[in-house]
């Protein structure tokens, strides 16, 4: 018996919801992700743009699936999901916090967290400290000598990352850090912060530049005031997730720290290992802030002056997840890897593993070292309205229009002012002297006789429509504006008609 109806289908988008890295973003109020019918159902938004999202277990391309909601649940059974595909939980607070980070594990050896325990008496986490710091001042060397244009903040910072040489202990290190910062973040502090033309009047002027990197509010870069700053929170804590989770992944504990203090809710080796990337980070914000505008709608202002990001910018942001864990990634082996050698292993013992770069597979292969990290670009708005536009233009349509509409009436304006000023006068009454000495010397009867009026109008006249302004112009010595005339039907003096016939190619012999 033949079925009578269809089953239901769920309605589906063509574009998925998940970015290329395979980050999902999830927000708004009442987020449910739970299990259905052996699918992931996922349920977030907020009104009428809530929305609903069903991963099979196959052909989803999930990694990371990041919360910055603190309302809805998640299910045991959902979270056995994830782990079984490999993928990660994360959940973030919009000033740039990170709750919590859930994700895959390997086996790990306790003597690599023993020899981690140790490396603080044992001068292993100075050695480590060193080659962190100096990576991270040598990214900020750069990116003040390319970027920012100053050459002496990046000479102090030199100068400051060739001294830890002689740093004989974790307190100088941090010392010769802390200076190099202070040097780094004062030529920050007149970058510009460009705001669509339509934003401008209601943006406060402390989001017109970036500032100081420690807020008033706190004494440090936490609960920001103004967007710039606020980007690189949220960024440095998406950041933050990564290291966590690579460092899980290779067996090390994200809480025993070096050169960041041991404190409750801290992973102070995240941080530690975040340090050389940081400087890559502040380069992709710097070329963003310097290039692209950004809009008003993204941000918010608390009742405290603290500066908070949209939902939607930061669904955006948390898609980068997959770059920085890539740059984190080299970091946190370097660290494995040195603490492992402070084991003593014998030589028979394995070598320690590279999960998250795969560099002993690319050795054995002859492959060069861990892949360059392609950056992604920052989303494009309009200078006008901040509407979001496509390719390389910098407004929309409509922006344009009215952009072009007011160059031409200003270009009109100065056209009218220039043509009124005494050299143009001059040069105009010489061309009239000129054309009229042209016509009172011209004489008719060495005009060839087949080229009458009626041999102009029926046959070179036609011919002209088809020539160019610029060429009958440079063949008569007129201007474009009188040629153009002469090509929509205006017969120009006889003198002129011989040469425009040539121009067109008619020719009749001669009675």
């Amino acid at each position: 018996m033949a079925a009578r109806h269809n089953l239901p289908q769920l309605p589906c988008s063509i574009k998925s919801p998940i970015s290329k890295g395979g980050v999902l973003t999830i927000h708004g109020f009442g987020v449910r992700v739970r299990m259905q019918s052996g699918h992931l159902e996922i349920e977030d938004g907020a009104g009428p743009e809530r929305r609903t999202i069903r991963l099979a277990r196959v052909n989803h391309n999930l990694r990371r699936l990041v919360c910055i909601s603190d309302d809805g649940f998640v299910t045991l059974s959902s979270l056995k999901w994830l782990s079984d595909i490999g993928a990660s939980l994360v959940m973030l607070d919009r000033i740039g916090k990170v709750v919590f980070v859930t994700g895959p594990t390997a086996p790990s050896d306790a003597r690599l967290r023993l020899a981690q325990a140790r490396a603080l008496s044992n001068g292993t986490a100075l050695a480590i400290s060193k080659e962190l710091i100096s990576a991270k001042l040598r990214g900020q060397e750069a990116l003040a000598r390319d970027k920012l244009k100053n050459s002496a903040t990046a000479d102090t910072i030199a100068g400051f990352r060739l001294r830890l040489d002689n740093a004989d202990n974790l307190d100088s290190v941090r010392t010769l850090e802390a200076h190099a910062a202070l040097a780094y973040w004062n030529t920050w502090r007149e970058v510009p912060i460009l705001w669509p033309k339509s934003d401008l009047r209601r943006v406060p002027n402390h989001w017109h530049a970036f500032g100081t990197r420690a807020s008033p509010l706190t004494g440090g870069p936490r609960l920001a005031v103004n967007p710039a700053n606020a980007l690189l929170n949220f960024i440095f804590a998406v950041c933050e997730s990564e290291a966590r989770l690579a460092l899980s992944i290779l067996g090390l504990d994200p809480g025993i720290g070096f050169l960041h203090f041991p404190r409750a809710n801290r992973d102070s080796l995240a941080f530690d290992i975040m340090e050389p990337v940081r400087s890559d980070v502040e380069r992709w914000v710097y070329q963003w802030l310097s290039t692209e505008p950004l809009r008003r709608a993204d941000f918010f202002e608390t009742a405290t002056g603290n500066c908070r990001l949209m939902s939607n910018l930061c669904a955006r942001l948390s898609e980068t997840a997959p770059t920085w864990g890539k740059l984190v990634a080299p970091w946190a082996e370097y660290v494995a890897r040195t603490l492992w050698a402070a084991t003593s292993p014998s030589k028979h013992e394995r070598r320690l593993s590279t999960p998250l770069t795969q560099q002993h597979r690319r050795d054995a292969k002859g492959r060069l070292s861990f892949a360059e990290v392609k950056v992604p670009k920052p989303e494009r708005l309009c200078r006008g309205c901040g509407k979001t536009v496509q390719g390389d233009s910098t407004n929309c349509k409509e922006c344009d229009i009215k952009i072009a509409t007011k160059r031409l009436v200003e270009v009109a304006r100065a056209g009218r002012v220039a043509g009124h000023a005494p050299e143009a006068i001059a040069k105009e009454a010489a061309t009239h002297r000129r054309h009229a000495q042209a016509k009172a010397v011209w004489n008719p009867a060495k005009q060839p006789s087949w080229l009458t009026e009626k041999v102009f109008s029926e046959k070179i006249q036609p011919a002209l429509a088809r020539a160019s302004a610029t060429a009958i112009a440079k063949r008569i010595g007129v201007s474009r504006w009188y040629a153009g005339r002469i090509r929509e039907g205006y017969r120009p003096h006889p003198r002129h008609w011989q040469a425009l016939a040539q121009l067109v190619g008619v020719s009749i012999a001669a009675e």
